[in-house]
């Protein structure tokens, strides 16, 4: 019989602290074995307690998240998720949690994000990051080297009906900056769904593009999809491909949850289906659920070729799992040869 994870819940507002672990308690599987209002208690209550899952939020007072969270990877890792607010200041430090050992974020409830919807990511998201290990992920992070871009055998810049999607969740920061790191300046247009709230996605974009040969920018309705550059669904909003003549172009726009998510990589691998067909390249990576693998499955059919991230270097084997129990991945490779991968099948 399988044991409920065990949470801590680290935020100072005593409201929150109380909606989570109501919310929390009526999860199965899920319990909430204490909460605290600030690292201090936090680290007291980790020892005696040993939690399998901490969410934290990051501004706090007495020491604020992101200086608990670097202490806490370096004596006592364990999984955690980020809860913070929808502000761009909330979401660049969420950005920094993440690179420097968180596994999820989430955003706080607001009018615009209903607790019943935040409550149900949230356990699934615990449920996700509870099976890491956190320690062999911290050890792979501090020696990772910087990735050397992929060079294309022949310009494609006569070749602008090209497009590469790419879906990803938990664990998905770190592994769409290595592949995004890794693509030429002439690279293919390519559409990317992360699953991030409002905002972050803001900082995400901003922090790949510093990062990145290509430009990297969140998308607004309507953009073009063009070489060299890289579209990031918004938070909260879903992101379609359409084509007018023979231009590529994004559509974005509010729509249902899917997946309990709202951008969804299977809304955005269907569309590619629909309008780019054969010239295509799907790539699904890291992250809990199965978003992706019938709309992955649906690009294969019309002709793309599709890549999924192998498991060993997946921080969750959700989403590629499915998607190659469906039959839809032609190849499984490792985070670090996704870019070349897609890239040759470009070239193909």
């Amino acid at each position: 019989m399988e044991t409920d994870i065990r949470v801590l819940v680290v935020d100072d507002s005593a409201v929150v602290r109380k909606v989570f672990s109501n919310e929390l308690s009526r999860e199965k599987g899920i319990k909430v074995i204490g909460t605290a209002p600030d690292p201090y208690v936090a680290r007291d209550k980790i020892v005696k307690l040993e939690p399998d899952v901490i969410t934290l939020d990051i501004e706090m007072p007495r020491m604020d998240g992101i200086t608990f969270l670097k202490k806490l990877m370096k004596y006592y890792p364990l999984p955690v998720i980020i809860v913070s607010s929808l502000t761009p200041k909330g979401g660049k430090m969420a950005l920094e949690a993440l690179a420097s050992g968180a596994l999820e974020v989430i955003s706080k409830p607001s009018a615009a994000y209903s607790v019943g919807d935040m409550s149900v990511q949230l356990a699934d998201k615990i449920r996700a990051v509870a099976r890491v290990n956190v320690t062999e992920r911290i050890k792979s992070m501090n020696r990772s080297e910087p990735v050397k871009p992929v060079t294309l055998s022949r310009a494609l810049t006569t070749s602008t009906n090209k497009i590469i999607a790419i879906g990803a969740s938990t664990g998905g920061t770190e592994a769409i900056k290595t592949v995004l790191t890794a693509m030429p300046p002439n690279s293919p247009g390519i559409v990317i769904v992360q699953h991030m709230p409002a905002n972050f996605t803001t900082s995400f974009a901003e922090r790949l593009n510093s990062l990145s040969q290509i430009t990297v920018k969140e998308a607004n309705d309507g953009n073009s999809v063009a070489n060299g550059q890289a579209l990031l669904a918004p938070g909260n909003f879903h992101m379609l491909l359409k084509r007018s003549g023979a231009k590529y172009y994004v559509q974005v726009k509010k729509g249902p949850l899917v997946h309990h998510q709202r951008p969804a990589a299977d809304v955005l691998f269907r569309s590619v289906a629909n309008y780019a067909g054969a010239n295509a390249v799907g790539i699904i990576l890291t992250g809990m659920g199965s978003d992706g693998a019938v709309g992955l499955l649906e690009m294969k059919k019309a002709g793309a070729r599709t890549v999924a991230q192998d498991e060993k270097s997946c921080v969750v084997f959700g989403m590629p799992k499915e998607a190659i129990k469906l039959g839809a991945a032609d190849k499984v490779v490792s985070i670090g040869d996704v870019t070349r991968t897609a890239l040759k099948m470009i070239e193909d």
